[in-house]
């Protein structure tokens, strides 16, 4: 792998690709960094329209499957990405260790471990092309071994043990690029009032992207393998 020009000045805006990015979270950051100015590559499941959307993008990819991946990463070619945002996550089973079943289980793991992995590697030739050439993993407090079992007793075994692997994906990942200067990061976007954090969530949705987008715009490779909150505190591993 070699290192490519900043292309940021000849190319104009920098590019998002966002991940999970037609609800909740990832389609409120897509709709922040459009908002600010970026183009954004949002990508989901299902096709959308995008509702008239200015500098947002819409792109198919179902991060479960491998072909998904290579036809995204086929589509788009050279196009450099300055901040790839891997947001797209499932929640599983959320009862304690009675109801954990093996394939709810490693569905989970799949999608919020496993992925990111994957998407980060088809996409490395795009990232290494981009000007920033961030990684931001959205991850959870619920993921670290010091703090994601002290609001709760039980439960949340896959949800749990997802995340605490998309941690070490992080470190992992920061340690192997480092010397390509792509910058990777865990993300605790809070409690976020959304489908999966639920209604009594404590933190609106616009509130944590915007204090996850606020990072990401102000990190650079001192901060690669770092584990933060959407309120700047850094989180335990």
């Amino acid at each position: 792998m070699t290192s490519s020009i900043d292309r940021r000045g000849e190319e104009g805006a920098r590019t998002v690709l966002i991940t999970g990015a037609s609800r909740g979270l990832g389609q409120e950051l897509g709709r922040q960094y459009a908002a600010a100015g970026w183009r954004v590559i949002a990508c989901g499941r299902q096709p959308s329209a995008g509702n008239g959307e200015t500098g947002i993008e819409r792109r198919i990819l179902d991060v479960t499957d491998a072909s998904s991946m290579a036809a995204l990463a086929e589509s788009l070619g050279e196009r450099p990405i300055d901040v790839l945002i891997n947001n797209a996550a499932i929640r599983g089973d959320t009862g304690g260790l009675s109801t954990v079943e093996p394939e709810d289980f490693l569905e989970v793991m799949r999608v919020n471990a496993l992925a990111p992995i994957l998407i980060v590697r088809a996409l490395l030739r795009n990232l290494l092309a981009g000007g920033d050439r961030i990684v931001a993993n959205i991850s959870s407090r619920a993921g670290s071994l010091a703090e994601g079992t002290l609001d709760d007793d039980e439960g949340d075994y896959a949800y749990r043990c997802s995340k605490a692997a998309l941690n070490m994906a992080t470190v992992k990942l920061a340690q192997d690029l480092r010397p390509h200067g792509v910058t990777v990061l865990s993300l605790h976007p809070g409690w976020v009032r959304t489908d999966m954090g639920g209604p009594q969530a404590s933190v609106p949705v616009a509130e944590s992207a915007a204090g996850l987008k606020a990072i990401v715009d102000r990190t650079g490779l001192a901060e690669s393998g770092s584990f933060r909150a959407f309120d700047g505190r850094t989180v335990s591993w």
